[in-house]
C-alpha cells in the first residue's frame, strides 16, 4: 500500500511549492464520502470546493459521459461540433436570469470564463475599463489576479497586471461596511480615478467566495445595476463558486431580483469535470468578432455530457430546495454553537443555502481575525475525518460547501464532527 508519508515526499520532489495542497490523498469517492489512499474516510464538506454539488461520481453523471466516451472524446468544436454542446447552450440560455435572449460559449475554467466576459463587454462596449471588488476572486490568470481583491497568496509576486482594472469596496455588515458607504466609495471612484464612460463592465460576486462569503445585499445590487444603466457599463455576474444551485437558486443573482447582462459558470456545472460557461444578452455575446472566442478544449464533448446530467439531476432531485433545507440545519446547529458560553471567538455566521461560514475572531468587540484559530479547527477536523476549507482576505473564515447530495445521516455525522473539533480547540490554550 502507498502511504500518505510516501505521497507527500514524491509531491514534493515532482510538484512545484506554488502549487499548495492539503495532507489527503484521495483514492476513491462516493457521493459525500473521500477514502484516502490508507482507507481512511473523510466525510466531504468542501465539494472540490462547490464543484460536486451533485456528489461525488453521481450514477447518472458517470452513465452520461461513460455513453459519451464510447462515441468521441473530442473533436475541437470548431473543427466538428456537436449537438451537446449546443443542446447545453440552448438550456443555459433559457435559465440565465438576464431578461433576455441569450447566447452563451463554453470554455474550461472559471478563469477563461471570467478573461472571455471582460473581452465580450469590452467589444460590446468600445470601452477598457473594468470594475471589481474588494475580497474578490476572479481566478488565476494574469486579468483574474487583477480582477481580485485578495492579495495573498493570489497576487503576491505576481505584478505587474493589466492595466484599467479598479476595485471599490464590497459591502460587509459584519465589519461595519454597508451598502451605502460601497456606493460611495464607488461614486467617489468615479469621481477621483476613472471617468465611467471609459468603464465596460463591473464584474461582481453575489456571493463572495475566497473573500469570506460576503453576501452583496439585494439593495446594493440593485443600486449597482442603476449605476450602471446610467453610466452604459455592463454588470457581470460571476457565479463561478455560487452558481448551480448552491445557494437555493439556480443562480444566486435570482434572490436578489437584479437582472446581470453577463452570467460566469463553472465549478458545479459540470460536477467534476472541467467546464465553464459565459451566458449573456444575445446582442452583447455577438459583439465578438467571428473566431475571437473559444479554445481547443473548449466545450470538451465528456464534460459536456456530464453537466447536460447535473442539470437533470439538479432538476429531477429538487436540489435547489435541498440546498435550502441543508443550509438552514447547518446555520442552525452553527448559530447554537456560537451562542454557547466560551464560543465567543466564531464572530459572525452567515450564508445563504448550502453556502454557509463562520467567521473567528479573537473577541466580538475587536473582531480582530483570529487565523491560527481557523486553521487549528480545519486541521481537528481533519483528523477527525471531516474535511473543511478556510477562505477570507484576513484567512479567518471556515467555509462549509457540502454536496447538495448528501444524506441526512451523514450530514449530521459531519456537524457533529465539527462541533467536537470546535470545542476542543476552543478548549485549548495553546490557540
Amino acid at each position: 500500500m502507498t502511504t500518505t508519508a510516501e505521497l507527500r515526499a514524491r509531491q514534493a520532489a515532482a510538484v512545484v511549492d506554488g502549487v499548495a495542497t492539503r495532507g489527503i490523498f484521495a483514492d476513491r469517492a462516493e457521493n459525500s464520502e473521500i477514502w484516502d489512499v490508507e482507507g481512511r474516510r473523510f466525510i466531504d464538506f468542501a465539494a472540490g470546493i462547490a464543484v460536486v454539488n451533485t456528489g461525488h461520481r453521481h450514477p447518472k453523471v458517470m452513465q452520461a459521459v461513460a455513453a459519451q466516451a464510447e462515441r468521441f472524446t473530442h473533436t475541437c468544436f470548431h473543427v466538428a461540433p456537436y449537438e451537446s454542446y449546443v443542446a447545453l447552450a440552448e438550456r443555459l440560455n433559457r435559465m440565465a436570469p438576464t431578461g433576455g435572449e441569450n447566447r452563451t460559449m463554453l470554455v474550461t475554467t472559471g478563469a477563461e470564463a471570467v478573461e472571455n466576459a471582460i473581452k465580450i463587454a469590452r467589444a460590446h462596449t468600445g470601452r477598457s475599463g473594468v470594475i471589481a471588488f474588494s475580497g474578490a476572486f476572479h481566478g488565476r490568470t494574469l486579468m483574474g489576479m487583477a480582477l481580485t481583491g485578495k492579495v495573498a497568496p493570489y497576487k503576491k509576486g505576481f505584478g505587474p497586471f493589466p492595466a484599467e482594472v479598479f476595485h471599490a469596496r464590497f459591502p460587509n455588515a459584519y465589519l461595519g461596511i454597508s451598502t451605502d458607504d460601497a456606493i460611495a466609495d464607488l461614486e467617489d471612484l468615479f469621481a477621483s480615478d476613472v471617468d465611467p464612460s471609459r468603464i465596460a463592465a463591473m464584474i461582481i460576486e453575489p456571493v463572495q467566495g475566497e473573500g469570506g462569503f460576503n453576501i452583496a445585499p439585494p439593495e446594493f445590487l440593485a443600486r449597482l445595476k442603476a449605476i450602471a444603466e446610467a453610466h452604459g457599463i455592463l454588470l457581470i455576474a460571476d457565479e463561478v463558486q455560487a452558481g448551480m444551485g448552491r445557494t437555493g437558486k439556480m443562480f444566486a443573482f435570482e434572490h436578489s431580483g437584479v437582472q446581470p447582462d453577463l452570467v460566469t459558470l463553472a465549478k458545479g456545472l459540470a460536477g467534476g469535470f472541467p467546464l465553464a460557461a459565459v451566458v449573456g444578452r444575445a446582442e452583447i455575446m455577438n459583439a465578438a468578432p467571428r473566431g475571437g472566442l473559444g479554445g481547443t478544449y473548449a466545450g470538451n464533448p465528456l464534460a459536456v455530457a456530464a453537466a447536460n446530467a447535473v442539470l437533470d439531476v439538479i432538476e429531477d432531485e429538487g436540489l435547489c430546495e435541498r440546498s435550502t433545507v441543508i443550509g438552514q440545519r447547518i446555520m442552525e446547529r452553527l448559530t447554537d454553537i456560537a451562542s454557547r458560553q466560551g464560543m465567543e471567538r466564531i464572530g459572525d455566521v452567515r450564508g445563504v443555502g448550502a453556502m454557509v461560514a463562520m467567521e473567528l475572531v479573537e473577541d466580538r468587540t475587536s473582531k480582530k481575525a483570529a487565523p491560527a484559530l481557523t486553521n487549528a479547527i480545519v486541521a481537528a477536523a481533519e483528523e477527525r475525518g471531516l474535511i473543511l476549507l478556510s477562505c477570507g482576505v484576513r484567512a479567518n473564515v471556515i467555509r462549509i460547501l457540502v454536496p447538495l447530495t448528501i444524506g441526512d445521516d451523514t450530514l449530521e455525522e459531519g456537524l457533529r464532527v465539527l462541533e467536537a473539533s470546535i470545542e476542543s480547540v476552543f478548549s485549548s490554550t495553546s490557540v
